[in-house]
């Protein structure tokens, strides 16, 4: 399922769910020297000196910037049986 919203109020941001994990992807432009980092449910993205943050929901992440695209992974929590 894909879906799209808005990252940082105003950059669009691609939701792919798969069966254990969700991806969300947004095209943040050649910033060249962009740095992203995932604190305590927070996305925070540096880029051109300035700085942003997204919260994200709970659960394991890692975030990357590859070729201008921001991709945040984030792992469904284990349910406890």
């Amino acid at each position: 399922m894909t879906s799209e919203q808005q990252l940082f109020d105003e950059t669009p941001l691609r939701r792919f769910e798969y069966d254990d994990s969700v991806v969300l992807a947004a095209d943040v432009g050649p910033a060249t020297d962009a740095t992203v980092d995932v604190v305590d449910g927070t996305v925070i993205v540096v880029a051109d000196g300035q700085q942003y943050e997204q919260d994200i929901p709970a659960g394991d992440a890692r975030a990357f910037i590859k070729h201008g695209v921001l991709t945040i992974e984030l792992s469904e929590p284990e349910e406890d049986h």
